[in-house]
């Protein structure tokens, strides 16, 4: 091939720089955009062509200024639509920045290359234009949106920050470099070098960029599976001591009822005998024990009972047990006992003991298993954090690890989980495809 590449025509990075964040923001939001996001991508897509041609022949000294000013009006984009914290914003931005080097540089060598083919009218080239951004930037929303979950960027640290900016600032230099210098090792003499050398640089990053945040993403999972097996672990650790608790109880008031009788066999005064009833009433539990027709719910019900009983908290049930009898021991140690703790946890919080109320339903409903659990609370809306309720406990680092376990557990069997506060009560729902 013949002949100089011309430079990049500005249009082209304004839109490249656009289309880029708008990938981010569509990964991120994993929603529609409303009229409020709408405005403002359309403004930014009008000021970044505007300010790019503009600057289009600003001598080499302000041509960095311009590219930062760039990034900045990138930045605030991915901010105002996002709705993100700044560190956020900045991570997604480094990412939109690397990819919209790369759309941008790589279009324009195909493009320049089409007259040697005898392709140069405006028809195929705009065809180009349109084939190239709509496969890097649909490939890379389709990367985009299974790693950029709202979870995970709320776990990104700063040092995961600062290597991502680092990435994408060495790429963009490296790439850049040429233009500015070309006595340097890493510079190319040909006009045509320098091109390829940008789209190889800037793909290298990219892919650089992409694997970092994928390991990242896998470690965050990790981290997050290893909490949520812990927290099933600690259930059916609980349903087992549950479950030695109520053996204890069956066994001390089988030896004590044989040793009252006893003992009223040689006493028969009226008094002790009064005390002697007295006493063989206490040793009565029928009314917490639990019979659902499933052997582990009444086991954790019965265990959750008795810690209600202790702290003024009524905890009602209406329970087919048998529905469960399909789901393993410990996915319903799992998530019977973590929907009870944080209904426990949230009504304890209620002064007015009155108001400590719980209330748990288990019925057939169409097909499905319906697992329901109400308790009263004081909010009058939930706020969320990471699509979880906000927690009043000291320990915000394993903030939502019940609900997600719950999830967990009930996506193993094709259910779903939802749940919400509607006058001042926590619902649970939970429907379960039947067996």
């Amino acid at each position: 091939m013949g002949g100089e590449i011309t430079n990049i025509p500005r249009i082209y990075t304004a839109l490249a720089e656009w289309c880029a964040c708008m990938v981010c923001c569509m990964a991120v939001r994993r929603e529609k955009p409303g009229k409020r996001e709408l405005l403002i991508a359309g403004g930014f897509l009008i000021w970044l062509c505007v300010f790019l041609e503009v600057t289009e022949d600003v001598p080499i000294f302000f041509w960095i200024p311009c590219m930062l000013a760039a990034v900045g009006s990138m930045l605030l984009m991915i901010y105002l639509i996002c709705d993100v914290a700044w560190a956020i914003a900045a991570y997604c931005c480094a990412q939109a920045f690397l990819l919209a080097e790369f759309a941008a540089s790589f279009e324009w060598q195909i493009e320049h290359f089409l007259p040697y083919l005898g392709l140069g009218s405006w028809y195929f080239r705009l065809a180009v234009f349109l084939l190239v951004f709509g496969v890097t930037f649909g490939a890379a929303w389709r990367l985009e949106r299974n790693l950029m979950g709202g979870e995970f960027l709320l776990q990104i640290s700063g040092k995961e920050l600062l290597s991502a900016i680092l990435i994408a600032a060495a790429a963009f230099a490296l790439s850049n470099i040429s233009f500015i210098y070309r006595n340097t090792p890493f510079s190319a003499r040909f006009t045509e070098d320098i091109f390829h050398i940008r789209t190889v640089v800037d793909l290298g990053g990219l892919a650089v960029l992409f694997a970092f945040q994928s390991r990242i993403h896998e470690l965050h999972t990790e981290r997050e599976l290893i909490s949520i097996q812990n927290m099933l672990k600690s259930q059916y650790e609980r349903y087992r001591n549950y479950q030695e608790s109520i053996d204890m109880i069956h066994v001390k008031c089988h030896d004590l009822k044989h040793q009252i009788a006893a003992f009223r066999a040689e006493l028969n005064t009226q008094k002790k005998e009064e005390w002697l009833n007295t006493m063989e009433q206490g040793l009565a539990i029928p009314e917490l024990e639990s019979q659902t027709g499933n052997a582990v719910l009444d086991t954790v019900l019965t265990g959750k009972k008795l810690y209600c009983s202790n702290h003024q908290i009524e905890l009602t049930c209406v329970v087919d047990g048998e529905l469960l009898n399909f789901l393993h021991v410990i996915d319903i140690c799992t998530i019977f006992g973590n929907a009870l703790d944080n209904a426990i946890e949230s009504v304890i919080l209620v002064e007015d003991c009155e108001k400590r109320l719980i209330h748990l339903t288990v019925s057939a409903k169409k097909g499905f298993v319906f697992i329901h659990v109400v308790n009263y609370c004081e909010q009058e809306e939930l706020k969320l954090k990471e699509k979880y309720p906000m927690t009043s406990k000291k320990d915000r680092e394993n903030h939502g690890y019940g609900l997600k376990s719950i999830r967990y557990s009930v996506e193993k069997y094709g259910g779903t989980m939802n749940f919400g506060v509607e006058q001042h009560w926590f619902e649970l729902k939970i429907l379960i495809p039947g067996q």
